[in-house]
This record gives structure tokens, sequence and C-alpha cells, in this order.
């Protein structure tokens, strides 16, 4: 027994002292800027790491311990799921770490930032599926740990297909939501802080799992949609190609409105404006009926919410300008009286 102690004490006190000298090591480094970011990663496996040290010393000393068979059995059995569930644990964090790694090369508050927006989706649907993969994959091995239920462990990695069949019976929508995850995370038709409109209404896309979307609408209120919605049925994306966007206003005005001293004023207020990029403006005749004519402005911007902005400015200052300078020219309605409708209308 006293043998025992001993041998349990040195391992604890191996164990103890490795990990003291690992985080010895991380508070020492601290200017290196290229390690900076290193050692906050490392940080977080120090917990997995010292979990899967101390049950790999447990397997080691195990043999030297004077123990009872069936003490000796079932303390192996048990130090061997928790090797498997560290190896898990160290598993989720390690792909935590990675995700970390990948996003930090890229910055998504940017104004260009649609590269950052693809890989921000891609990682992001990619380490929930190899997460859900960890945990089975872990589950399924601690279960075979036992031999009463060894059968149960092997049915989950060898009966797969069986299994796909009964659970795509039993939960067809689910697994067309995981499935519709991995397309979107491959093809991309969204990403995150895309602009859309959707069901009416207009949003960014907040948040994509593997199983539905949050789209952040503009009053703040949350639009969450399955994910197979964006693979079955049809939306606007505004930013697929490029976070630029085009802005239009339409103003409608009498026939006597001089078109080009709108555009002239149409191009002081751009010039004048912090929302517009100086890429397009553009005023045309657009439609003309028998009451007004209708003129649209385009402009361009670098994001949605400073096309928005520049929209109401150009709308509000080209209204203003007309009230001001050409009064004549808003909307007005002509009544012409015939001279032989007027004389009968002068008879008593």
């Amino acid at each position: 027994m006293d043998k025992n102690i001993f041998i349990i004490a040195g391992a604890l006190l191996i164990a103890v002292i490795v990990l003291l000298v690992l985080v010895g090591i991380l508070k020492k480094k601290k200017k290196v800027s290229y390690f900076q970011g290193l050692k906050v990663r490392l940080e977080k496996m120090i917990v997995p790491m010292g979990s899967l040290m101390f049950s790999v010393i447990g397997m080691t000393v195990l043999p030297y311990l004077r123990l009872s068979n069936d003490i000796n059995s079932r303390t192996s059995q048990l130090l061997s799921v928790w090797v498997i569930a560290s190896v898990g644990y160290f598993g989720v964090i390690v792909v935590q770490a990675i995700k970390e790694a990948i996003l930090k090369r890229h910055d998504i508050k940017v104004s260009d930032n649609l590269k950052a927006r693809k890989v921000y989706t891609q990682i992001g649907v990619m380490q929930s599926i190899l997460n859900v993969g960890i945990i089975i994959l872990t589950i399924s091995c601690a279960i075979m740990v036992f031999p009463r239920m060894r059968q149960i462990g092997v049915s989950l990695l060898a009966s797969a297909g069986v299994m796909g069949i009964v659970l795509g019976l039993a939960a067809q929508r689910t697994l067309g939501n995981l499935i519709a995850g991995i397309q979107i995370a491959i093809t991309q038709p969204i990403r995150l802080d895309d602009v859309l409109v959707v069901e009416n209404e207009w949003g960014w896309v907040e948040e994509i799992t593997l199983t539905y979307v949050v789209v952040r609408i503009w009053d703040l209120r949350r639009l969450i949609l399955p994910i197979s919605y964006f693979i079955e049925k049809p939306f606007q994306n505004w930013t697929r190609a490029s976070s630029d966007i085009l802005g239009s206003v339409y103003i409608y005005a009498d026939y006597k409105v001089p078109i080009d001293k709108m555009r002239e004023e149409l191009t002081r207020i751009l010039e004048a404006s912090q929302h517009w990029d100086k890429k397009v403006n553009v005023l045309q005749v657009t439609n003309a009926t028998d009451k007004t004519i209708e003129m649209r402005a385009l402009m361009s911007a670098k994001n949605s919410p400073l096309a928005w902005q520049i929209r109401c400015e150009v709308r509000e200052k080209l209204l203003v300008f007309l009230q001001k300078k050409y009064p004549e020219a808003l909307p007005r309605v002509r009544l012409k009286m015939e001279k032989d409708i007027q004389e009968g209308l002068d008879k008593p």
C-alpha cells in the first residue's frame, strides 16, 4: 500500500512540474508580437493538455500498482474513458484555435470585406461539422471501452449506412438543413454580413449555423430562417460580388423642370457628401406621364448603410432645391377650359 502511494505521488508530481513549466513559459513571453497570438491559443489548451497528461500518467502507473484484478480492470476502463474524453476535448480546442488563427488574418470590419466574409462563412460551418464528428467519434470510442457495450460503439461506427437511412426517414428536414449548410459553406450563395432582401425584409446576415440563418433586419429585429430556405427559394443578395452598392432616388416634377440644373445640383450634393464613393453620378428621365415626368438619380456607396444615408440625403436636398429655386417645376394639375364651354357656363 505504501508503495502504491509513492508511485501515485511521484506521477502526480511529474505532471504538476510539467504543467508549471509550461505555464511559466507562457507567462514569460510577453513582448514578442508573433508569440502573443500563439500564447493566447496555447493558454486555451492548458486544461485539455493537463487532463490528457494526468490520464496518460494514470494509465502508465496503473500496472505498477498492487491492486486486485477487479479493481484494476474497472480503474483501467475509467482511465481509458478519461484519456478518450481528454483527446476529444483537446481536438475541439485545436479546431477552435485553428479557426481563430485563420480568422485573425481577415478583418471583417473593413469596407471591402468580401474575402473575409467568404472565409468567416466557410470556417464557421466547417468548425461545426468537425466538432460534431469529434463528439460522435469520442462517444463511440468511450462506449467501446466497456466489453458489454462494445457492440453499441461498433454499431455507431460501422452502421452509418443503416443509421443514415433510418434517420433520413425520421428526420428528413433536419438532415436536409444539415446538407444545405454544407452546400452553402462550399457554394456560398450567402456569407456573413451579406445584405439580403428576404421575405420582403431588408437586412444583414448575422449568423450562419448548420441548421438556420439569422438575418438582422434594419430595425434590429432578427429574422430566423431554416438554412434550406436559401437553397430552395429565391432571394436578393445585394453584396454577392462586392460590398459596393448603387442607390436610386426618384423625383417627380412638372414638365417645366430644368433637367440640366437638376444634374448640376445632384453633382454638387454628391461632391459635398461624405457618403459618396465618387464612382457613380447619373440623373436620367426614366418616365413621362400626362401630369409629371419621373427622374431617377443614381449614386454609389461603399456599402448598404452608406447607400441608404446618401439616398435620403439626395432626395431631401433635391426637393429643397426645387422648392427654393424652381417652385413652378413642382407637380401640378392643369385645367384648360375651352371657349364654348366657358360661354355655356356664363349663361344664366
